[in-house]
């Protein structure tokens, strides 16, 4: 059973390869800034590409808001690098392989698929303030639509 996240909370520390071989830590993305750390099962799938593109093409509204925005899913450094090429996405993307930070912050757990129980990454978007506390965290959030979503939860018009 994975340990979710609630508003309020101290966002659990993490530092992590992102797929061009630099280290992204907690503090380095909320220096000053708010982050978005969205958690996804596997890169270059076709939901995951959706909401990559998705948080790519919304990146500059975001920003506009104070927004820096991280994916992290268990893949390898080496297959982050090329989803970043063939998406040319334009923010980290950080690989948890042990998945011990999806686990951190309540993303890894028991899903369901076809009736068949499995352990996994669960989709799930966490945003963090200036002070590394959480400010929203939300669970098993879908692949299309979740940033237009995020963007209303948000209050970014």
């Amino acid at each position: 059973m994975s340990n979710r996240l609630e508003p309020g909370q101290k966002a659990p520390d993490f530092t992590l390869t992102a797929a061009d071989g630099s280290t992204v830590s907690l503090k380095d993305l909320t220096n000053g800034t708010k982050a978005i750390v969205y958690f996804y099962p596997k890169a270059m799938t076709p939901g995951c590409t959706k909401q990559a593109c998705d948080f790519r093409d919304s990146l500059e509204s975001l920003a506009a808001h104070g927004y820096k925005v991280v994916g992290i899913s268990p893949d390898p450094v080496e297959k982050l690098a090329k989803f970043v090429e063939r998406d040319e996405l334009t923010f980290p993307l950080l690989s948890d392989e042990d998945h011990a930070v999806a686990e951190a912050y309540g993303a890894w757990g028991v899903k369901k698929n076809y009736g068949r129980e499995y352990e996994g990454l669960i989709r799930s978007t966490i945003v963090i303030d200036e002070n590394g506390t959480i400010e929203l965290a939300q669970y098993n959030v879908r692949a299309t639509g979740h940033v237009a979503k995020l963007h209303r939860d948000l209050n970014l018009v």
